[in-house]
Formats: C-alpha cells, sequence, structure tokens
C-alpha cells in the first residue's frame, strides 16, 4: 500500500469521524457540534497530508477558525490565536499498511492473550500515574489485552487496541513505570498490531511523547498527521452575540 493509499484511509477515517457530510475533502472547516475529533465543545484539528480538517462547535466558532486561517494562521496555532482555556496536544497520528509490520523482538520475554478486564491488567493501570493511564487509554480497548508478565504473575506491559468507526483500530499501550525502554512496548504491540491486521482493520498510533513515536516507527508505522483539541475559551457575560 503506497503512502497516499494509506492518507486515504486515514482522511476518510477521520471525516467519518467529524461526522462530515458528504462530498467534503480535506481541507474543511465544519460545523459539527457532535464532531469525533475532540471532546463535545471543543474545536478538533486534525492535518493529513498538509491539508487540515477542522470541526467547530458552532458557527461563530467556525467564522473565528476561517478568518485566522485566511490571514495565514498555522492550524496548530489556533489554540493560541483563539486564546483558548485549555488545549490537548499536538500529538502525532501514524498508520500502519497491512505488510508493513515489522516485528519487535521482546528479548526474551513472553507475549500473553489476556482478556482487557483481566485483574493483572487492570493493576497496571491502576499502578501507573492518572496522567499515564489516561494517555494511553488501556482501560477502554475492545480488543484483547497483549500483555508481558513478571514471574510474580504482575502484568508489567499490555498493549490493545480500540475499534473506531471507519474499521481503526486505535492501539493503547501502556508498560509499567520501573520496566521502560527494554522494547516491552515493542513486542506487546507487535501482538496486537498482528491482530487488528488479521482483522482487515487499520492500526493507528497516536502519540505526542518522542519515546512512543519511536516505537511506532520501529513497528513500521508511517507518520501522517497531527491532532489537536482546543477548548475556547467563554465569553465574557456582557459580550454581545456574534463578537
Amino acid at each position: 500500500m503506497t503512502t497516499d493509499d494509506l492518507l486515504h484511509r486515514a482522511e476518510r477515517l477521520w471525516l467519518d469521524l467529524a461526522k462530515a457530510p458528504a462530498g467534503v475533502t480535506v481541507p474543511a472547516v465544519l460545523v459539527s457540534p457532535d464532531s469525533g475529533l475532540c471532546p463535545p465543545g471543543w474545536v478538533g484539528v486534525v492535518l493529513l497530508g498538509g491539508g487540515a480538517l477542522i470541526t467547530a462547535p458552532d458557527e461563530a466558532a467556525a467564522e473565528r477558525i476561517r478568518t485566522a486561517l485566511a490571514a495565514g494562521v498555522d492550524p496548530l496555532a489556533l489554540g493560541t490565536e483563539l486564546a483558548a482555556a485549555r488545549v490537548l496536544g499536538p500529538a502525532a497520528l501514524a498508520y500502519l499498511a497491512p505488510g508493513d509490520l515489522r516485528p519487535v523482538d521482546g528479548s526474551g520475554w513472553t507475549v500473553t492473550e489476556l482478556s482487557p478486564d483481566h485483574p493483572a491488567v487492570q493493576a497496571l493501570i491502576a499502578r501507573v500515574s492518572e496522567e499515564d493511564a489516561a494517555e494511553c487509554g488501556l482501560d477502554e480497548i475492545t480488543s484483547p489485552a497483549f500483555a508481558v508478565l513478571d514471574e510474580a504473575g504482575r502484568v508489567i506491559a499490555a498493549t490493545g487496541y480500540r475499534t473506531w468507526p471507519g474499521r481503526a483500530a486505535h492501539l493503547c499501550v501502556l508498560t509499567d513505570t520501573a520496566h521502560r525502554s527494554g522494547g516491552l512496548a515493542g513486542a506487546t504491540a507487535t501482538a496486537a498490531t498482528a491482530h487488528a491486521l488479521a482483522a482487515g482493520l487499520l492500526p493507528q498510533w497516536r502519540a505526542r511523547v518522542s519515546a512512543s513515536r519511536r516505537v511506532a516507527e520501529r513497528l513500521g508505522f508511517r507518520e501522517l498527521g497531527t491532532q489537536l483539541s482546543i477548548q475556547l475559551a467563554e465569553a465574557p457575560a456582557d459580550t454581545p452575540a456574534g463578537v
């Protein structure tokens, strides 16, 4: 599969998540209160192949965005331009085509398939920080958890995926803090990615930190875009409508 083919599948995925009307292509700024690009009421920004797909919760926000873009503002700088109350991201978006998976050697560790609600998987999630747990999303996977256990039976690394609309598999990777940088993320992610490919899904890897992005690259994922979510500041109570 060429990069263009992979990019087309990724664009189709995000257009579906944006609740875009039929015929809409990237770039686009859409009013989409139910957009899956961001939390409800936020502005969602996804850059793919140099084009930006942006969703706004209402027409007033969309018009502010269009004005900023027309003035030459970089889509990734919209948070600053719009005086955002909060910004999530940016995070790199990477995708893997069938046949491109490069398995990572687990250095002797055995990867075991467990149910997502297995107590040992849940214990791993509970041991890491709230930020790490929220970032990885392992508690939301719909696939099995592909895990490495230590001699005491504790899960020290696990990867699974959540099936998204558009037949995408969003990878969720978590390694115990004490066992990071040892190849465990790559070993568990290899198993989870192979499982997703066998199911005919498009594996997606979303990451902010460089270490996670390096693991994806080793596995054969190609970075094709960036995601950003922007919470707009509420207008003061005495601000006239439309300002």
